[in-house]
């Protein structure tokens, strides 16, 4: 019944996943297209620092509170109660942070005066984006898995009908009011999220003076998870954001100009790589039952099942990465045209398509390590992964073969984080 509950868990997230990455594809194609050059060009300016800003406000409380739940060691009223105190807290200061660099950051890093309004209201977006992890990290933990997929869908669209009846309006009056807007919509798709999600909280619980109580243990063991699952993602923001700094640099003093490095970067990262990565929601899927389950296995010390869900997860992430890789190789013409009108990109999806099977591996190896609570672990291989490969970056970068030094390195980075991540999961498995 268990395993049968475990299969069930992860179609309904992959099939949830689908609804919303389509559903994803209306918003993004209705919003460049009624926001225009101009507003996407000062959206996108500003998304690498809210990717940022978002990593930091979520905190990873989906991961580390729906293993605290599932581990059944606290009071699941104590958790909530006392992660949402310290996130109160924490966005409190991230808030304020943000206002008093958002100067600094629009008018000297991005250089765009108008980004510092962007910023402002991206400010205002942290709280809600906080809240409702800590309700999606609650779910998840308990294996309930139709209030987050309910909730993701309502939420995109609430986005739709906001693009369809409101932003063309306010378009008119200002494209810069416009964005900030879209902005501001996340507040509003959040919201719709904490109110499908009162639906689902159980019903006749009884609250109590002591479940408001912030029980510092627990705050230990949400931070224990949370504080090293946000440093390897932010180490590989980081990496992201050193990445075409490095390749740029170096392919210039190896002699190639400026609008090859930045049309074929544009060519591997948004296209090849874009194409790549756009199936990992099914392995997301998985991942987010596979944390709650290796958890609870890990506190029952139950390690034939812990083990098992293992195998159930690489198995399913490799058929499935195995399968698209292999699509996507065949059909990479065709489907670069139909998505991006293009074919820019192709040869580089033909190199990396066979190794992109074990980009699919890589997710539930690190959920793992988080689960077994090795989160620490993960970032530390994360962190070498990521300075392999921008040094590999900057030495291949010499020999004069363009562009695939950053894919060599990226296939590098790839087998040295499955094959280290593996080991510590053999390890402490």
């Amino acid at each position: 019944m268990a395993k049968d509950k475990f299969k069930t868990s992860i179609l309904i997230l992959i099939l949830g996943g689908f609804i919303v990455k389509i559903l994803g594809f209306v918003v993004k194609i209705l919003y460049t297209r009624i926001i225009g050059m101009e507003g996407v060009s000062l959206y996108t300016i500003v998304m690498p620092t809210y990717s940022l800003f978002i990593t930091l406000a979520s905190f990873a409380l989906p991961i580390s509170i729906s293993k605290l739940i599932s581990e059944k060691k606290h009071s699941s009223k104590k958790i909530i109660f006392s992660t949402a105190l310290l996130m109160m807290v924490f966005n409190v200061i991230l808030m304020l942070i943000v206002i008093f660099l958002a100067p600094f950051i629009s008018h000297v890093l991005l250089k765009n005066n108008e980004a510092y309004y962007l910023l402002i209201a991206m400010a205002f977006t942290l709280p809600f984006i906080s809240a409702t992890s800590i309700l999606k990290g609650y779910f998840l933990g308990k294996l309930k898995v139709y209030p987050n997929t309910i909730s993701n869908i309502f939420e995109q669209i609430v986005r739709i009908l906001f693009l369809l009846y409101f932003l063309p309006n306010i378009c008119k009056t200002s494209i810069l009011l416009a964005v900030i807007s879209l902005i501001l919509l996340n507040i509003l798709s959040e919201i719709t999220s904490m109110i499908v999600f009162m639906f689902f909280l159980p019903k006749g619980k009884v609250i109590k003076k002591e479940d408001m109580v912030v029980d510092k243990q627990i705050i230990k063991d949400v931070l224990g998870t949370s504080v090293f699952s946000v440093s390897s993602r932010f180490i590989g923001n980081i990496g992201f954001f050193l990445e075409p700094i490095i390749l740029t640099n170096c392919l210039l003093l190896a002699g190639y100009n400026s609008d090859f490095i930045l049309r074929e970067y544009a060519a591997y990262n948004a296209y090849a790589l874009g194409l790549l990565t756009m199936p990992s929601f099914f392995v997301g899927a998985i991942c987010q039952i596979l944390i709650p389950e290796m958890s609870k296995y890990q506190a029952l010390n139950n390690d034939e099942m812990k083990r098992r869900r293992f195998w159930q997860a690489i198995v399913y992430s490799f058929l499935i990465g195995l399968f698209f890789s292999i699509f996507i190789l065949i059909f990479r013409n065709a489907l670069l045209n139909m998505l991006y009108k293009t074919t820019l990109g192709s040869n580089y999806v033909l190199f990396l398509s066979p190794f992109f099977v074990l980009f699919y591996v890589e997710a539930p190896l690190i959920s793992t390590l988080q689960a077994l609570g090795h989160a620490r672990v993960s970032m530390k291989i994360t962190l070498y992964g990521e300075v392999l490969k921008l040094l590999l970056l900057c030495g291949l970068s010499f020999l004069k073969i363009g562009l695939f030094s950053l894919v060599i390195a990226e296939i590098v980075n790839i087998f040295f984080v499955v094959c280290a991540d593996y080991l510590a999961v053999k390890k402490n498995l």
